[in-house]
């Protein structure tokens, strides 16, 4: 094979960027006088794709291949303004509207707006509210989006396109209770203290069978952590649509894979109401916030003390209204990806809250392996250097190893987002949950997002509040009465994110611990994001059987270690 060598950029694009006219053509963004807000602030983002099967917006991603996309923020913009985004502007994957190629393309804009919040501690910031979406911008209620249009661009041409937000997106309605399904909506003091209003954290509830008539049972908690859900999810009443239009799935090669999700839904459904399956409470809980889809259930400098408002204000207050237990060994959190990292670092910071911790896929349980970077020795986490070149990181990887982008390319996409901490993205969640907040109220940066140069004292931070392993190790001897038997951990091996490095990390020091820690790590053979731990299905499956996979070993847990006295009968029925 012969092998063809380039620069991270190549020669034609630079040259290309280098001579561009100064009057190339650019796209003028308006705000229409029939806008409902007399003015707006947040980020205007404008997207370009040749495919045209779908909206612009929703073609958006880190990938090599997605759409085109470039922001800027605007402050105060008024009805029938407008702002325009040319040259200048950062992109991504091209890095401005030079590297575009001449061309036919659909275009479309969009406003996410921002909300001015006036902190507990004096900090005023911009921030965009969560309103029901999960903070998706594509979606976000509120936002202002422009119809997508057809139009010729060519970055040697002087001009202006115009474009208009015309659209308004609507509000999503709040999902209705059902035999199995309830939700609770909770009003957090400390929240609202912290964010300077009313702040909300709302919990879809999945009951067991004949809750309304066992008046006199009380039942053990499972917290099934994760991204923002919508409502209780993988739990259906119904078998599969027999007229469903199947959706395929690229990642696991599955054509139907939209009838495999039901089925699965199905089929739980069908196991939550068996004779022999245990009565308990399982929630997934919605505690979105300005800065991403959730909190990750933990205390932070910019987003608030989420991890005592779920744990000392919202649980309570659930199990009350839904006749749980309410004792630390009845309750028990599991979850994949941030559900993993949020399962293990609730169950390490309350140890005597939780009785057990299911963590499948974490996030980085261990920043010398956050994702491809040690925060501690590198100077860098874009590039590997050496004394004669540079390499750049990769961002993602499937289970042969290949790569779509880097670590690079996703934090240029973050920034064109949104700037301070605001895309809502991947990397600028973990930013505002572990951070110190800086002087302007934003986060602040664990490394440069243009240049990849890492802030150590940021860094350090990051070490002894936020890093597992780290806070593991040092406090083991304080920790293990409360922890040893309660910590489970399952990755592929081939983790789409490298998050199985830090998993290898954490477990050297887990197998050595003393006293023991008395739990399991355990890797799956090829296996991608996000692995739950059964090694006999395939990950397709697996990824959609949490509940059913880990309650059975929540009861397990719970007949080695209820206290003498515990009710363990009510909810057994």
């Amino acid at each position: 094979m012969r092998i063809r060598h380039f620069g991270y950029a190549s020669l034609a694009a630079l040259a290309a960027t280098m001579s561009t006219p100064a009057t190339s053509e650019d796209f003028r963004i308006t705000l229409p006088a029939s806008a409902p807000d007399a003015t707006y602030d947040g980020r205007v983002l404008l997207i370009l794709t040749p495919k045209g099967e779908t909206e612009p917006r929703f073609q958006v991603a880190a990938d090599y291949d997605a759409a085109q996309v470039l922001g800027i923020n605007i402050d105060g913009l008024k009805r029938g303004e407008s702002v325009t985004i040319d040259s200048k502007v950062l992109g991504f994957p091209s890095e401005s509207l030079s590297g575009v190629p001449k061309g036919e393309y659909f275009v479309q804009a969009v406003l996410h707006k921002y909300d001015t919040y006036n902190l507990s501690n004096g900090k005023v910031v911009k921030l965009p509210a969560a309103r029901g979406a999960g903070q998706n911008w594509r979606l976000e209620p509120g936002n202002l989006v422009s119809k997508p249009v057809k139009i010729s661009y060519d970055p040697a041409k002087a001009g202006s396109i115009p474009v208009t937000l015309d659209t308004v997106l609507p509000p999503i309605e709040e999902p209705k209770d059902s035999e199995f399904i309830r939700h609770f909506k909770f009003k957090s003091p400390s929240l609202t203290k912290f964010w300077g209003r009313d702040t909300y954290i709302t919990g879809h509830v999945l009951v067991p069978k004949d809750f309304d008539k066992r008046t006199e049972a009380r039942y053990p908690l499972a917290i099934f952590h994760g991204h923002f859900p919508s409502d209780f999810g993988g739990f259906s009443t119904t078998p599969p649509d027999p007229n469903l239009e199947c959706v395929p799935n690229a990642r696991f090669g599955e054509p139907c894979y939209n009838r495999i999700e039901q089925q699965e839904a199905y089929d739980f459904y069908k196991k939550w109401v068996s004779d022999d399956f245990p009565r308990m409470l399982i929630v997934e809980i919605d505690h979105s916030n300005p800065y991403y889809d959730d909190s990750y259930a933990v205390n932070s400098a910019n987003i608030g003390p989420y991890g005592d408002a779920i744990t000392y204000e919202f649980l309570p207050a659930l199990e009350k209204q839904f006749r749980g237990i309410g004792e630390g060994w009845s309750r028990f959190v599991y979850g994949g990806s941030t559900g993993g990292w949020e399962a293990a670092a609730v169950q390490i910071f309350y140890p005597k809250e939780y009785n057990g911790a299911f963590i499948a896929c974490p996030d980085p349980i261990d920043f010398r392996q956050y994702m491809t970077t040690n925060l501690y020795e590198e100077e860098n986490g874009y590039w590997k250097y050496g004394p004669f070149g540079r390499v750049p990181k990769p961002g993602k990887r499937n289970y042969l190893g290949h790569v779509p982008y880097t670590v690079e390319q996703e934090g240029r996409l973050e920034l064109v987002l949104g700037d301070k901490t605001r895309s809502g993205a991947q990397y600028d969640v973990w930013e505002a949950v572990f951070s110190p907040m800086g002087a302007d109220g934003y986060p602040q940066r664990i490394w440069d997002k243009r240049t990849g140069v890492i802030d150590t004292k940021v860094a350090a931070h990051w070490r002894e509040n936020y890093d597992l392993r780290h806070i593991l190790e040092r406090d083991w001897k304080k920790l293990a009465p409360d922890l040893q038997g309660k910590l489970h951990i399952y990755t592929g091996d081939m983790d789409n994110y490298y998050l199985n490095n830090a998993v290898y990390l954490m477990e050297d020091f887990l197998k050595k611990a003393d006293p023991p820690y008395q739990g399991e790590v355990k890797y799956g053979d090829r296996a991608e994001h996000c692995w739950n731990g059964d090694p006999t299905l395939p990950n397709a499956i697996s990824r959609l059987r949490y509940n059913s996979m880990y309650v059975p070993k929540i009861l397990e847990r719970i007949e080695k270690t209820a206290p003498n006295g515990a009710d363990l009968k009510s909810w057994r029925y």
